[in-house]
């Protein structure tokens, strides 16, 4: 990879299609592999939750609009497994919640950011009519705190820590969303985490088929703060997402992250078409509808693309 071949006055110049097809050469190097696709691979997580909805409309768009460039999804535990990806140079782009990425990030990071995109609140799910109410009554039970390598995970342990239910005071179980789903109607859990934009599918359509509650855990969010950092915010969910009774929960900012090799140009064009094509994305999923330019650009602990930042800069009103 050409990574040094991003000449500011010349990029600005070309129209997309010349753009790409010199992207393909950069990428590619002057042989016959230069008519080869510019790969990028999109770290998501489960079929059912955000980030795969919103991975498939982003491929789709850069499948679309971006000649000379194949894109596609990859099916992942979600955030801490799609950051090992990205840094590893096993995927181009992915998800991921902020508390997942070091406070301090490296000198010479792997991994940058393209965009905040939406935050993300963490369910606690069980069944109606059951014995879990709150976070305490937890003590005891089997629980579902998200796949290993996922978001969820990470924000559920801190959580059970903060509320001194770590160790064995819960019977942890490690399952992804549409396993944790299957699970809590079996009958083989007593409830499960799960950390997603709004509305999340699985819980959308296990709201359809089964009574249950959304525990609230609006008292935690300080603190988590207190303990790992400002990060964590409190959110509600409203009755109109699940016709469920209102709560309020725990939330952490999501981002679209990068690898930070990819040739600005390449970036930069990501950028604009995530910004540029906000409606049909929110079409895949609401989540997405809620980027702005403005809420964009705050990655905190990670660092902007220099691709990224540069869209940014032009774009300022």
């Amino acid at each position: 990879m050409s990574r040094g071949w991003s000449p500011r006055g010349r990029r600005r110049a070309a129209g997309p299609v010349a753009l790409l097809m010199l992207l393909v050469a950069a990428l590619g190097g002057c042989r016959d592999e230069q008519h080869e696709p510019v790969q990028i691979r999109i770290a998501t997580g489960s079929p059912t939750a955000v980030y795969h909805a919103f991975g498939q409309s982003l491929a789709t768009i850069l499948n679309r609009e971006l000649p000379g460039v194949r894109a596609s999804v990859v099916v992942t535990a979600a955030s801490a497994q799609n950051v090992r990806l990205v840094g590893s140079g096993q995927a181009e782009l992915g998800f991921t919640q902020a508390d997942v990425l070091p406070a301090t990030p490296p000198e010479h990071p792997g991994v940058l950011a393209v965009a905040r995109v939406y935050d993300d609140l963490l369910h606690l799910v069980t069944v109606a009519g059951g014995p879990v109410r709150t976070l305490a009554d937890l003590r005891g039970r089997r629980v579902s705190v998200g796949a290993e390598g996922s978001g969820t995970e990470v924000t559920a342990t801190r959580l059970l820590t903060v509320a001194r239910l770590d160790g064995d005071r819960v019977v942890q179980e490690h399952l992804g969303l549409d396993d944790s789903v299957a699970a809590l109607r079996a009958g083989r859990i007593d409830a499960f985490f799960f950390s997603g934009g709004l509305p999340v599918r699985g819980v959308d359509e296990l709201v359809a088929a089964t009574a249950i509650r959304i525990v609230d855990l609006g008292e935690w969010t300080e603190p988590l703060r207190r303990r790992y950092g400002e990060v964590y915010v409190t959110r509600d969910v409203p009755r109109s997402v699940y016709g469920l009774e209102p709560v309020s929960t725990v939330a952490n900012p999501n981002y679209l992250i990068v690898r930070a090799d990819l040739p600005e140009p390449l970036v930069r064009e990501v950028t604009r078409l995530l910004m540029d094509r906000r409606a049909e994305l929110a079409a895949a999923h609401p989540a997405a509808g809620r980027m702005s330019p403005r809420s964009a650009i705050v990655t905190t602990p990670l660092p902007l693309h220099p691709g990224a930042a540069d869209w940014y800069r032009s774009t300022k009103p």
